[in-house]
């Protein structure tokens, strides 16, 4: 008689969760789920992360000199190398109408003119604009984040209400993997405080589905898990420091005392969970609003070599927290491709020289997102090219189909979908 077939493994849903004792938590997308997802192969997420940094970046140390790919690295897209294939570095380009110095960081993903006159009211987001089209695909339609001790918002409603932030990477941490009643939150949360992991809460649950997977998603899934712990020991840490008095000292402080690892630890923190919200498909559309105001001061630099000096180091902390963000995303394998190669990261200013509080030739880059990245785009710097444009080209990657967006009229041209 023939042998019965063994029945196939059942599919895994997308939305599949480790639970335990109040705890949630989304899986990263797995082969097994592949089946359930109920979409061709070449149907894949697509996601978007708009990183603004409101204190300018020093353009010497960022602009390349040479256009194309073979440009010579600047001492900030140094930082960025182990993935320069997938990253383009745009120049000659700012938002048409839109001065005003620092009143210019609320229109970073909007282009609205004229932020600075009276009775403004700013327009859509790029980020809410997208999130309108498909945010329900995800748990969070859109997550709306900062750094820094104040901070503005990047989104904004189609009304031009803005949306406010969450600044606390601990907090965001645990609005994606802890639920449960009140009651059940609150006692979880202090367990996880005295030192126990979120994983403690969902092991069981992990070796059960641990068993019934494949090697590479087992390894997938491991890969997850120890970015979970590793994280959680980082906020732990980060929450131990913040309780520690400061030293004291009896010297008169220096008039632009600050302390920039503290500052770029921060972000590195909050760019960790940002990769897993989108590892989790909790999110595929993140703001995040770097508030520098700490180095306001030195911005103002004169030219002065050692001012010059003070801020450039403190500006590239932010390009090795970002480097890091990219090094993470292409790390992390998702199916055939890799995070980064399906999420789109922009990162920029609103000023181009925070010196002279220019909004012109605004430092902007697009990294990952699945384009033909070409390097350094080199537009005029005295005729600037719209950067809406670019952002037209950001909702077509999407899967959005529209000829414009805000202020630009058409894609970003030298720039190619891959």
């Amino acid at each position: 008689m023939p042998r019965p077939c063994t029945p196939a493994p059942r599919p895994l849903s997308r939305r599949t969760f480790l639970r335990g004792a109040g705890v949630a938590m989304a899986l990263p997308l797995l082969d097994a789920m592949q089946p359930a997802f109920g979409a061709p192969k070449g149907d894949v997420p697509r996601r978007m992360v708009c990183i603004e940094t409101n204190m300018g970046i020093l353009p010497q140390y960022f602009f390349p000199e040479k256009s194309g790919k073979d440009y010579a690295l600047t001492p900030y897209l140094e930082k960025l190398k182990a993935q320069r294939d997938q990253i383009t570095v745009f120049s000659g380009t700012s938002h048409p109408g839109v001065t005003g110095g620092h009143a210019a960081e609320k229109c970073f993903l909007t282009g609205t003119p004229h932020p600075e006159r009276g009775g403004f009211r700013n327009w859509v987001s790029l980020d809410q604009y997208a999130a309108e089209q498909f945010g329900n695909r995800t748990r969070y339609p859109s997550l709306v984040l900062g750094c820094g001790n104040e901070g503005q918002t990047l989104s904004y409603t189609r009304s031009g209400a803005p949306i406010p932030i969450e600044r606390s990477p601990k907090k965001l941490f645990e609005k994606l993997f802890v639920q449960g009643k009140p009651s059940e939150v609150a006692a979880k949360l202090e367990e996880i405080k005295q030192g126990r992991s979120t994983l403690d809460f969902v092991g069981d649950e992990a070796k059960r589905l641990n068993g019934s997977l494949s090697a590479a998603d087992k390894a997938r899934l491991e890969q997850y898990l120890t970015g979970v712990r590793e994280l959680e020991q980082r906020l732990k840490s980060a929450e131990e420091w913040e309780k520690k008095p400061k030293p004291t000292t009896t010297a008169k402080p220096p008039e632009d005392e600050k302390d920039g690892r503290e500052f770029a630890r921060q972000t590195k923190i909050m760019f960790d969970v940002i990769k897993l919200a989108l590892e989790t498909d909790s999110s595929r559309l993140v703001s995040l609003f770097i508030d520098a105001t700490t180095i306001h001061n030195i911005t103002h630099h004169g030219n002065r070599p050692e001012v010059l000096a003070e801020l450039s180091a403190k500006e590239a902390n932010q390009f090795d927290a970002l480097g890091h963000l990219l090094k993470s995303l292409a790390d992390t394998k998702e199916q055939d491709a890799t995070l980064l190669g399906r999420t789109m990261v922009l990162y920029g200013t609103c000023m181009g020289s925070a010196n002279s509080h220019s909004n012109h030739n605004l430092p902007v880059l697009l990294a990952g997102g699945g384009f033909k990245h070409a390097g350094h785009l080199a537009f005029d710097r005295d005729n600037n090219y719209p950067l809406t444009n670019l952002f037209v080209s950001m909702l077509q990657r999407l899967g959005i189909e529209t000829r414009e967006f805000s202020t630009g009229k058409g894609t970003m041209r030298g720039l190619e979908l891959a």
